[in-house]
């Protein structure tokens, strides 16, 4: 674990507060974490070696074949056949094999029609279909979707990434809110002990009443169980937070008590985010992830669809071979000697491969509506979440000078109370008031910082 924590100290920036070194973790820093250890993003990763091994296994169905068909039968000493048959397959695109042949066969009790030649038969032909399967076939079809699914696979990653990343801002924005709350209810604890100890020292040389002292103890207390509830807040949350960072080999962080968030990360955010007030305005919705996924799905859908309209013809085989017992001699291949064979297969009804295209059109049909309801929810979520960032914007400008109000209000309190012109009582309260304010313009900004992850998300950007 010390290990894991030099190695974290030396990536984070660094500064020194008080009577003990802390370090920054910035929002930037924390997310390219995310991105490069945590397993989730690396499992986004599999998807794509998924892609690849399934291309892999389309493109073998146009691998080479090799094939040996050896038999052979003994009894009491009377050797009834011994058969060799060895074949070397190419299939080629457009449903066509090519095929070379050597047979070999002996024995007493031969059917007459495999009777060969002593030293054997050669025999080179092509074998394809003339209807169903020539244009397309699942050979085709398979290898073609393969490569649709590859390029699906990159954007589903990219999803996938997007989503942790999105995930792991909200927590640690949660986070930079507990550590401001902290900090808030400190301060204000501060206040209130020093406050505390000035109507003490009042009610001793008897300037003040003896119910102020209660009176700020009262305040004092309140406060200090107002941090309380902030630290277990900020607890859980920097527990929370953990969860998201990783280092090399899988190893988790956990994060101490010396690392502090960014306080002022707002700078950072639409940089780290990538969600650039050009980037929102040049927003293209066909290049949006979700959309291409679903853009690919259709496509493929559509190799589907040719596949199964395919196979409403009929299935129509041809077969040509040259025989030949002397291979080394090319001009004894000719159409003399030769083999051929058609075979012929057609469904009467056609019920299952009508029904295969109506379900194919069907998959379609929903597809394309899946595409067209993700692009109008995109674009209406992304216009809303704009108007929203706008908004914040003017309610931020409000807290603040509504909190430069409130803090006017409790320094001239507080000079009143000096001169004898006020109460303990006014004072605790315009602080209270100053407080509350402060805390509201906390959760605003958490909530504003939450609408720009959210349109992260929407934009599904690409980091």
């Amino acid at each position: 674990m010390k290990k894991q924590i030099t190695i974290l100290l030396l990536c984070f920036s660094s500064m020194l507060f008080a009577q003990e070194e802390l370090s920054v973790l910035g929002f930037d820093a924390y997310l390219a974490f995310v991105k490069k250890y945590h397993p989730i993003a690396k499992q986004a990763q599999l998807v794509i070696s998924e892609s690849e091994a399934k291309l892999l296994k389309a493109r073998g169905a146009f691998d080479p074949k090799l094939a040996l068909d050896y038999n052979r039968k003994k009894f009491k000493e009377t050797e009834y056949y011994d058969k060799l048959n060895t074949s070397f397959k190419i299939p080629t695109w457009y449903g066509i094999e090519l095929k070379a042949n050597f047979e070999e066969a002996d024995g007493v009790y031969l059917n007459p029609e495999s009777t060969l030649p002593q030293d054997g038969l050669y025999s080179a032909g092509i074998s394809f279909s003339v209807a169903q399967g020539l244009v397309i076939n699942k050979r085709m079809a398979s290898l073609k979707q393969a490569k649709l699914f590859k390029q699906q696979a990159q954007v589903d990653r990219d999803i996938m990434v997007n989503n942790i990343l999105y995930q792991a801002s909200l927590v640690y924005f949660d986070w930079l809110k507990a550590y401001n709350e902290v900090e808030l209810y400190n301060e204000f604890l501060t206040n209130s002990q020093v406050r505390f100890n000035g109507v003490k020292k009042n009610v001793e040389v008897g300037e003040s009443a003896a119910i102020d002292v209660v009176e700020a103890r009262i305040v004092v207390s309140e406060r200090e169980l107002l941090l309380e509830k902030a630290k277990v807040k900020l607890m859980k949350a920097t527990l929370e937070l953990s969860n998201y960072l990783w280092l090399e080999n899988n190893i988790p962080v956990e994060l101490q008590d010396n690392i502090i968030p960014n306080v002022n990360s707002e700078e950072s955010i639409d940089a780290s985010l990538s969600i650039s007030e050009l980037a929102i305005y040049d927003f293209d919705l066909e290049a949006h992830p979700k959309v291409k996924s679903l853009s690919y799905k259709y496509e493929s859908l559509k190799i589907e669809k040719r596949l199964k309209a395919n196979m409403l013809l009929p299935k129509i085989d041809l077969q040509y071979n040259f025989l030949s017992q002397t291979p080394e001699a090319t001009n004894s291949f000719n159409t003399t000697n030769y083999k051929t064979a058609v075979t012929m297969r057609f469904p009467l009804f056609l019920r299952k491969e009508r029904g295969d295209l109506k379900l194919a059109n069907l998959k379609m049909q929903n597809t394309s509506l899946d595409i067209t309801w993700s692009k109008l929810s995109i674009k209406n979520k992304v216009d809303a979440i704009k108007n929203e960032l706008q908004s914040y914007s003017i309610q931020n400008d409000l807290t603040d000078k509504m909190i430069q109000d409130y803090q006017e209000l409790v320094a001239a309190e507080e000079r009143k109370f000096t001169l004898g012109e006020s109460s303990l009582f006014l004072v605790n309260s315009r602080e209270s008031k100053l407080m509350d304010a402060r805390l509201k313009a906390i959760i605003l900004e958490n909530s504003y910082f939450e609408t720009k992850a959210n349109l992260f998300n929407n934009l599904a950007v690409r980091m």
